[in-house]
């Protein structure tokens, strides 16, 4: 949600006046340990595991990560040179309300505090392990990166395809659900379901100029209006075994346009519906951490609308992190370098044109290997170089991109 140039200042002055508070009283470092591949933990659970710090006498919690890079990109031959990019500093707050209430938040500021966002902010009511209520604004459970995004757990500087030009990364809506996890042996069980406030008609009126997910972010009121009227579902189940790996299944769904006006229908209701299906496992022997998410999307188009606008899209993304050095540098106890690969595909536009029966274009397919350096699991150091063809609607040769990037990115 942007905010206004007054409130973003008057949210930097909440934030330096809780720092300035928590500096009277002596600190101490509740740090909580990143754990890599924790085996008791969900993606779900993404939200809760941070590191974070307390102040003596103040009942919250703060916490945070920053993220810088240089980035350096060829396209067809022609590039602009070498920039240096202060990506996103993220603020994490939670406070114990009183026993089984507690509130959270998470506020990013991007591109030097030109974009403020409310990522999260949720109260939540724990009434039994397998029914917890969670009300404000919350992160629609779709896929796994929406809610396990941050920074400092990734090997690669920019975020997968189709997590944010597919499924508009970080997506976060005002609504109210439950949640719950369970466990069984080796097996842990987890759920998610909210109601919240769904997307709008500028999925497919934007200036990209086809059906785009992510344009509904830019819209106005997003946490004070529901655009259509219709309360958008959002779910996930997912199943973890400590020895193999957790999969899960998540669904999002409902109307995106306004299709009444003062109770009388002006148009036919229009359905936007995401599947996704996402994964992660270590393989022991060798260390090797292997992640990845798939989605498909269905969107009914208005028959008015080109076929440049396409109502089936898909994507996917895996990461293999390898580390190939692991010893004590420093004061560093358990530094690590690692090596990894990530492999990007979307296609926003799924079919063929109808006059000829050849097939549409307008896809996105990148690799992109790098190297990583994490002195401890809070904070990494990444070098990668990304590779990516993107094909016109009209199939035409695919147009080729090269960038390089080296950057960091580490909890606080």
């Amino acid at each position: 949600m942007k905010i206004s140039t007054l409130n973003s200042l008057k949210t930097h002055l909440l934030i330096l006046g809780i720092l300035c508070i928590g500096s009277v009283f002596a600190q101490e470092d509740s740090t909580k340990k990143v754990k890599e591949n924790d085996e008791q933990e969900l993606n779900m659970d993404a939200v809760f595991n941070r590191p974070t710090l307390s102040f003596d006498k103040v009942p919250v919690t703060l916490g945070g990560y920053l993220e810088a890079n240089t980035m350096h990109r060829t396209e067809e031959g022609i590039t602009d040179g070498l920039s240096f990019q202060a990506r996103r500093l993220t603020i994490f707050m939670a406070a114990s309300i009183s026993d089984r209430i507690k509130f959270l938040t998470e506020i990013e500021f991007e591109d030097g505090g030109k974009e403020v966002a409310i990522e999260f902010a949720a109260l939540d009511v724990a009434f039994h392990p397998l029914f917890n209520f969670r009300g404000g604004i919350v992160m629609n459970p779709i896929g796994a990166f929406n809610e396990n995004h941050d920074g400092p757990k990734w090997e690669f500087v920019e975020r997968p395809d189709v997590a944010v030009n597919m499924l508009a990364a970080t997506l976060s809506n005002a609504g109210f659900g439950m949640y719950g996890k369970t466990y069984s042996g080796n097996w842990i069980f987890g759920y998610e379901a909210y109601l919240t406030n769904g997307f709008s008609s500028r999925i497919i009126s934007n200036e990209e100029d086809k059906t785009y997910l992510p344009a509904h972010k830019d819209g106005d009121n997003l946490f004070e209006d529901n655009f259509s009227g219709k309360a958008m579902f959002s779910g996930k189940l997912a199943i973890k075994n400590r020895k193999i790996g957790e999969i899960g299944i998540s669904y999002m769904g409902g109307t995106y346009n306004k299709f009444e006006d003062d109770g009388e229908a002006v148009e036919d209701q229009a359905r936007v519906d995401v599947f996704a299906l996402d994964w992660n496992t270590t393989i022991k022997s060798t260390g090797t951490y292997i992640v990845g998410e798939a989605a498909w999307i269905w969107a009914e188009t208005p028959d008015t609308y080109t076929q440049q606008y396409g109502n089936k899209q898909r994507g996917l993304f895996m990461d293999i992190v390898q580390p190939i050095y692991k010893s004590k540098i420093f004061e560093w106890e358990d530094a690590t370098f690692n090596v990894a690969a990530r492999f990007d595909y979307v296609d926003w536009n799924v079919g063929r044109f109808k006059e000829t029966g050849t097939k549409i274009g307008d896809q996105m397919l990148a690799v992109t290997p790098g190297i990583s350096f994490r002195p401890t699991p809070k904070t990494v150091f990444r070098i990668n170089y990304r590779y990516e063809w993107n094909t016109d609607i009209l199939n035409n040769p695919a147009e080729r991109a090269a960038t390089w990037y080296m950057g960091f990115s580490s909890y606080f």
